[in-house]
């Protein structure tokens, strides 16, 4: 026999009462009686619609957003990720899942504590003698004792690893959902950004219109002075120099709007965030196309947590069953006890005790029944959102796909529109000066021209923004582990 072997015998033989605990404990063994965990089968389309099957996959990466070649995007990505408040309770809510695993676990373990007593008492005592009446003795005297105790509850059932395991599966949910909302955030500050870009723009095409308009209205004014054209067609420019004036504030208005909400999410001061530089015109657009439909699942966090969820309401309903069984519980002392201090470690001052009892409930007034049904009920419920989180998360790729490329079809139709404008503003001008149309066909195509070039901007952001929605709808780049 090893002298590790003999150490530990001699240790069991100072305190029994904990080695038997100890040899129960190991001599029973749980079983489970709550129902096994089986994933959904929920079939996924076989290929997408709006992509051909021939294409290869580009899925995002972690980092997708430097895809768009933007230095001022990618350090609001940085701010958002270490200050933003959303991501930052997520991050605490880890922590608060992970500690009740924690106390969800220590019901496996068994208990110990040390306990120790001093005490003096004096006592009162009756003697009798045939030759006298009774007289009272006090005696006094001290009691000292130090015991180590421990409990245990026998996990028969299966109650306690039920518990345990659906607080894990809790804290890894809360994972999920974190990655889940920082996915959110991220792409909310890229949409964000590129609105006050959006807006930047318009803003420009809007002065330099409203510029261009107020010289062609200096012209018309000269010639009607003159005569050379009515007071009416000068009148008519007019309405449209005040019409382009009125649209610059409200444009003003939605960008310093936009350039506060874009403060919330990268967790800054409002007077902090300055977008003055940049314009949609400088963004590249990644390539990203989703592979198998198969393989999304996998790559959604949300979908992930849905099924934490699931798989931690399937281990509650095991410990509600659980609990309609016996639970058997251990106990034992160990320790010494004397009435002189000098003598409480001597051997002769040991003593033990060791306990079991059983416990079956008989009538709880409806409280486990209640208790079993609320659990099902629970699952179910979680059931129907993991089911509608799948079938959403594949609708929010067919949405996507269709948005990035009839967003795109449309930015290039609209660019063709603009240049088509252009052109006919240009011979307007030109044949207006040569005396063969009149004013007002001018007035015409210069309106056109101006709303083609506000729209295209538009048309723009709504491309970035529906490529953002398509490396959303993706996963953003994160793969279950």
């Amino acid at each position: 026999m090893t002298s590790r072997n003999s150490l530990f015998l001699r240790r069991l033989r100072r305190f029994p009462a904990a080695g038997a605990l100890g040899f129960l404990t190991c001599g029973l063994v749980a079983c489970g009686v709550g129902p096994r965990y089986q994933r959904p089968d929920i079939a996924p389309p076989t290929a997408w619609r709006e992509t051909p099957e021939e294409t290869s996959a580009a899925w995002p990466s972690s980092d997708w957003w430097r895809g768009f070649n933007s230095a001022a995007l990618d350090d609001l990505m940085g701010q958002a990720r270490s200050a933003n408040d959303d991501i930052g309770a997520a991050i605490a809510r880890i922590r608060e899942a992970d500690a009740q695993a924690r106390i969800a676990g220590a019901a496996l373990l068994p208990s110990l504590g040390l306990s120790g007593d001093a005490t003096r008492q004096r006592q009162q005592t009756t003697s009798f003698s045939p030759a006298s009446a009774s007289a009272a003795n006090p005696r006094t005297f001290n009691s000292f004792s130090a015991q180590l105790n421990s409990s245990y509850e026998v996990d028969f059932w299966g109650k306690n690893r039920a518990l345990r395991d659906a607080a894990r599966m809790a804290a890894a949910a809360s994972r999920y959902d974190r990655a889940t909302i920082e996915l959110t955030v991220m792409t909310g500050v890229a949409s964000t950004y590129f609105l006050a870009l959006e807006l930047r723009d318009r803003l420009k095409v809007a002065q330099d219109n409203l510029e261009s308009a107020q010289t062609t209205l200096k012209g018309l004014q000269l010639e009607a002075q003159v005569g050379v054209l009515t007071a009416l067609d000068a009148a008519q420019q007019e309405t449209t120099v005040a019409t382009l004036a009125a649209a610059v504030p409200p444009l003003k208005q939605q960008f310093g709007e936009t350039l506060d909400a874009l403060a919330i999410l990268v967790g800054k001061q409002p007077e902090t965030v300055d977008i003055s530089s940049g314009t949609l015109g400088d963004l590249s657009e990644p390539l990203v196309r989703p592979g198998m439909p198969s393989e999304l699942l996998a790559r959604r966090p949300d979908v992930a947590q849905a099924e934490a969820q699931l798989v931690a309401a399937n281990a509650n309903i095991a410990a509600a069953r659980a609990a309609f069984f016996p639970s058997i519980n251990l106990t034992a002392a160990g320790g010494y006890a004397s009435t002189a201090l000098s003598t409480l470690f001597n051997p002769v001052s040991r003593v033990f005790a060791i306990s079991a009892g059983l416990t079956q409930p008989i009538f709880e007034g409806g409280a486990l029944t209640g208790q079993y049904q609320l659990n099902k009920a629970r699952y179910s419920e979680l059931l129907a959102d993991y089911h509608k989180a799948v079938i959403a998360a594949f609708g929010n790729v067919e949405d996507a796909l269709i948005e990035v490329q009839q967003t795109a079809d449309q930015q290039q139709r609209q660019a063709e529109a603009v240049a088509k404008a252009r052109r006919a503003y240009d011979l307007t001008q030109a044949q207006f000066h040569a005396g063969t149309i009149n004013i007002l066909t001018v007035l015409s195509t210069e309106t056109a021209l101006f709303t083609a070039q506000d729209t295209l901007v538009q048309v723009k952001y709504s491309h970035l923004k529906a490529l953002i929605a398509l490396f959303s709808a993706l996963g953003g780049g994160w793969q279950r582990v």
